[in-house]
């Protein structure tokens, strides 16, 4: 008897082993069972008589991958018997419930888990195969599937493809790329970073044209995939017809799925997650506005908003929120905390560490929430405040000294929101953005300090959230002596971008003449800030050697259609050991928005910021 049971262990384990290999059936942590999904259950429920017809299944948001480490990378796909999203978060176990909008009731159906083989290959036709393997999916996880593929060689490019198991019905393909050994002496590498993407307001061109140019190796996203809010709260989705779906403020975990499935549509947006690894990060939209640890700024766990919002708490409007996120992007199963970490760090090459960071969803303290301004205005320099929590903070202290320690030649930190201080009284009645690092004074202090007294140097912070363009030398205001003509006294730059598609934030109809106008005030007021445009929506790309960082913003003369259409509007270079913009920075001449000690150029006009005249070229 005992060998009996003994001999059917192996097979158990490959069982087990093809149903875990789907990692959204413990997204998004393995801490939390109450999140995950019980696999025995699952595999309960493979039942032959009740499989779907493989041709009945349809890949419904193309492929991704993400997270690249040397010798592993994710890969994600979506095989579902239609497009719409699962209700599997009100349902019995083992039960999927379905919407029929023709008898408005929810119907439910059990299914056999859909077998999904993918396959991983160094060339196009799939043809030289380095690593393949079998997972399920099902109406549990929205039927995603996410896999780490494995077996592969550093930096090198790879093609994979996914097809429903035993049939030709397969996805398109996808195209991938590891990262090199932290050791690794590698002489570059691209990245093109992207920020807060607003379907009703426009098209996502910008996705679409770093795939158009095939110019760089990964992409970096720092927040705001999807918003939450409802088609009429603002944009024009109408007149475009891009309604997001649903079409009203989401709440539920059904609500998540179906708004990420619909950005998801958005064709640049499938081409990027087809042809490049992303790197990507939650800002606050991804589950609320202005969400902190303890809330948001439409919830608060008051009895009015707990009722207006059909009694979805904060705390499970995040659950709810981050589940889909982690089902729906093709990011790690981190080893997390009670945290629900995502904050987490790459190492490319000896070129570059990146940290990416999370100053809004889990640890950081209580934020302008709107009504509670007069409030955080007196407690923005109080000590026990943090954007990261305790752990997160001195993880990232410790990373930067371990990477300045190794010899990596540049340190990038991904933060959701603008690290240097912004002046703008000159034209917003809040002279500081409290929702920013500016309402973190002393978290940004202590980054600060950590930086200059251990001398580490070639620090590049990245921002986005503000729907603007900022530039500027990294420098600790009223502690450090600092000199804008020469950059001395800076310990590194900011490069913070503007929008995909989300508005100018001093509005959206907002002319070129006067968002100029604008730049050029706030960029006389702050003197670390050396450029600044908010008229643009785009991106920028950063190109890193050994001896330079090259930042290069394009413009998006029309979001309201789709094309590939930009302009280049600035560029700049920091020089390895210099911890400041070149000079003259930006060249002394941008197409748009207002350079320190320089120009810009446009229809036949040219800005003087040293004096804020306008002449004819």
């Amino acid at each position: 008897m005992k060998l009996h049971v003994l001999s059917l262990l192996p097979l158990v384990s490959l069982a087990s082993a093809s149903y875990s290999k789907n990692l959204n059936y413990r997204s998004p942590s393995e801490h939390h069972p109450s999140l995950g999904i019980a696999i025995h259950r699952v595999v309960k429920r493979n039942d032959p008589a009740s499989s779907y017809d493989a041709l009945s299944l349809n890949f419904t948001h193309g492929v991704a991958s993400g997270d690249p480490y040397p010798n592993s990378v994710i890969l994600w796909t979506r095989i579902a018997p239609q497009s719409d999203n699962s209700n599997s978060n009100v349902t019995v176990t083992g039960y999927a419930p379905l919407y029929d909008h023709d008898n408005e009731k929810y119907v439910t159906i059990s299914k056999s888990p859909v077998c999904v083989e993918y396959t991983v290959a160094s060339d196009e036709q799939l043809s030289k195969v380095v690593d393949s393997g079998k997972a399920y999916t099902s109406s549990d996880v929205d039927f995603t599937v996410k896999i780490e593929a494995t077996n592969l060689k550093p930096y090198t490019t790879y093609y994979y493809q996914f097809h429903v198991c035993g049939s030709d019905n397969k996805s398109p393909v996808g195209r991938t790329k590891t990262t090199p050994n932290a050791d690794d002496d590698i002489t570059e590498v691209g990245l093109a970073v992207y920020s807060c993407a607003n379907y009703p307001f426009g098209f996502f061109n910008a996705y679409g044209n770093a795939v158009r140019k095939d110019s760089v190796d990964y992409v970096v996203f720092l927040g705001d995939y999807i918003y939450e809010y409802a088609n009429g709260y603002y944009g024009w989705g109408d007149a475009l017809g891009r309604i997001p779906q649903p079409n009203r403020e989401i709440y539920t975990l059904y609500d998540y799925r179906k708004r990420l499935a619909t950005y998801r549509t958005d064709l640049d947006l499938v081409a990027s997650h087809q042809q490049f690894p992303w790197i990507p990060v939650w800002d606050d939209h991804e589950v609320a506005d202005n969400v902190y640890r303890d809330g948001q700024a439409e919830l608060n766990n008051t009895e009015d908003s707990f009722l207006k919002d059909g009694g979805i708490s904060v705390d499970q409007r995040k659950m709810n929120a981050v589940r889909a996120y982690f089902e729906w992007m093709p990011i790690r199963q981190v080893d997390m905390d009670d945290n629900l970490r995502i904050w987490r760090s790459f190492s490319i090459g000896k070129l570059v560490d990146l940290l990416m960071l999370d100053t809004r969803v889990y640890d950081r303290s209580i934020t302008d929430l709107y009504w509670n301004t007069e409030y955080i205005k007196q407690i923005a320099n109080d000590a026990g405040r943090s954007l990261m929590g305790s752990r997160q903070e001195n993880w990232m202290y410790r990373k930067l000294s371990e990477s300045a320690k190794r010899g990596a030649t540049w340190r990038v930190v991904g933060s959701q929101i603008v690290f240097s201080h912004m002046d703008l009284s000159g034209i917003n009645n809040n002279p500081v953005n409290l929702d920013a690092w500016d309402g973190y004074q002393s978290n940004k202090n202590r980054t600060l300090h950590h930086l200059y007294s251990n001398n580490i140097d070639n620090n590049i912070f990245l921002a986005g959230d503000s729907h603007a363009s900022w530039v500027s030398d990294l420098v600790w205001l009223d502690e450090k002596e600092y000199d804008s003509a020469s950059g001395n006294g800076s310990i590194g730059v900011e490069f913070a971008g503007t929008a995909i598609s989300s508005p100018c934030p001093w509005g959206e109809n907002i002319t070129l003449f006067n968002a100029n106008n604008y730049s050029n005030i706030i960029q006389t007021a702050n003197p670390e800030l050396h450029w600044q445009d908010m008229y643009y929506r785009g991106y920028y790309e950063l190109h890193f050697t050994r001896d330079k960082v090259e930042a290069n913003f394009f413009g998006l003369p029309t979001i309201r259609q789709r094309n590939g259409w930009e302009i280049p509007i600035a560029n700049f270079t920091v020089r390895a050991g210099e911890n400041k913009l070149q000079r003259p920075v930006g060249g002394g001449i941008v197409e748009s928005g207002s350079l320190k000690f320089g120009k810009m150029e446009q229809n036949n006009l040219t800005l003087d910021t040293a004096n804020g005249t306008w002449f004819v070229s």
